[in-house]
């Protein structure tokens, strides 16, 4: 099996080279593996004391900040690094404070795993949900190096539980500790003969509840929404516009909307903003006036979204009407409104769990959007019963920080 994860590895590292000569994306992350080792013996000494923190995208560093912050707080002396697999999560997060050193994540052959952790040595690695490399553990393993997963989630059929997957399942049994969102993950691991696990739940309720605690104030949205009710759209993909558009289109003029979609390439932009028939305004028109005028404001950048989740009176989070996944729909509940995503969400519990709890509506069409939308802005008791659920679906699964730390310091 290692025999043919390795030709994989070959495969792909060809494949990467290639497609990065035609997508700036993944050409980042190919200059950017080029510099990692040269960032790590710049930065760190044979004396220095490491802990690792490895994300896959921006994502999961986000499901794993509040346990960094501990980490952060607690081993002050300890030199951090912080890796991720994505340039989407590097470029946006590569001056975090959590982290002394930020890098990419080498490719997961057996000589890059071995290089990279015995410069490291990390005396804790934590990994965050997934993007789980055999190689890495199991060079941390054979150098007696505690490693932990946290915010993990699983599904029967993932390779981690077939009979083909023993390299992928003897990685998941390299982790000192595993710390799942559900108990269902609990028992895949179980049933795999893996008993080092707890049930803490997923550590992005508490990610998005300490959003409450910051100062969300944005003057320009402010003057925008005009104390007009406003509808956001998070993170969103040419195939979730498709069903919002036209609502937006022949909406009344006492409406708002927000959008920030996920892609903010020049093309993207034109396309969406030539979509709208309303006064339109983007982000990276600096010379903002009368922003109270405009019906709809786009936002061409990123950062922003977790604090305008704090101006909408209802959200739509995109990624599940096609099969891109599931942006974060915790961040606009934690602001306790109801909140819509697209029918392709049922690899993420989280969609179902909101759903059923009374603060979540699943859309499947332009027509359903305009249906439920409609609903939601009429019926004051359906808005304002599903905004208190979706609050408290977040206040209620809080604490998952907590468990994991406390395991940790014991």
């Amino acid at each position: 099996m290692r025999f043919i994860y390795t030709i994989f590895l070959i495969k792909v590292s060809i494949l990467i080279r290639f497609l990065g000569l035609f997508n700036t994306k993944i050409k980042k992350g190919i200059i950017g593996r080029q510099e990692t080792f040269n960032k790590i013996n710049q930065a760190i000494n044979a004396e220095d004391k490491t802990i690792w923190f490895h994300c896959a995208s921006l994502g999961e560093y986000e499901q794993g900040l509040p346990v960094f912050e501990v980490i952060r707080a607690q081993y002050p002396n300890y030199k951090i690094l912080l890796s991720f697999f994505s340039p989407s999560g590097y470029d946006v997060r590569k001056n975090t404070k959590v982290a002394d050193i930020v890098v990419y994540l080498p490719l997961d052959t057996t000589k890059n795993a071995k290089r990279f952790i015995t410069k490291l040595k990390p005396e804790l690695s934590v990994f965050v949900k997934y993007d789980i490399w055999p190689n890495y553990l199991n060079e941390l393993q054979k150098l007696n190096l505690k490693a932990i997963l946290i915010s993990a989630a699983f599904r029967p059929n993932q390779i981690y539980f077939k009979w083909y997957g023993s390299l992928f399942t003897k990685a998941l049994k390299s982790f000192d500790y595993i710390f799942t969102q559900n108990e269902l993950s609990k028992t895949l691991l179980n049933n795999s003969n893996y008993n080092k696990v707890t049930v803490s739940g997923d550590t992005r309720f508490d990610r998005v509840s300490n959003q409450l605690k910051a100062n969300n104030t944005l003057d320009f949205i402010t003057e925008f929404k005009d104390n007009k009710t406003t509808l956001v759209f998070g993170s969103s993909w040419q195939e979730d516009e498709n069903v919002f558009i036209d609502f937006i289109n022949n909406a009344n003029t006492n409406l708002k909307f927000i959008i920030a979609p996920h892609e903010i390439k020049d093309d993207t932009i034109k396309r969406l903003k030539s979509s709208i028939n309303k006064k339109t305004v983007l982000f990276t028109n600096k010379e903002y006036k009368d922003l109270n005028t405009y019906n709809v404001f786009i936002i061409d950048t990123i950062g922003l979204l977790s604090k305008i989740y704090s101006y909408a009176d209802i959200a739509y989070v995109g990624g599940a009407m096609g099969k891109t996944g599931l942006h974060n729909i915790l961040e606009p509940a934690t602001f306790g409104i109801p909140v819509l995503f697209g029918k392709n969400h049922k690899k993420f519990p989280e969609a179902k769990a909101l759903i059923e709890f009374g603060g979540g509506f699943e859309i499947t069409s332009k027509e359903n959007f305009k249906k439920t939308a409609t609903k939601l802005l009429e019926n004051k008791e359906i808005y304002l019963n599903s905004s208190k659920l979706s609050k408290s679906f977040i206040s209620e699964q809080k604490g998952a920080t907590k468990t994991i730390t406390e395991h940790l310091f014991k």
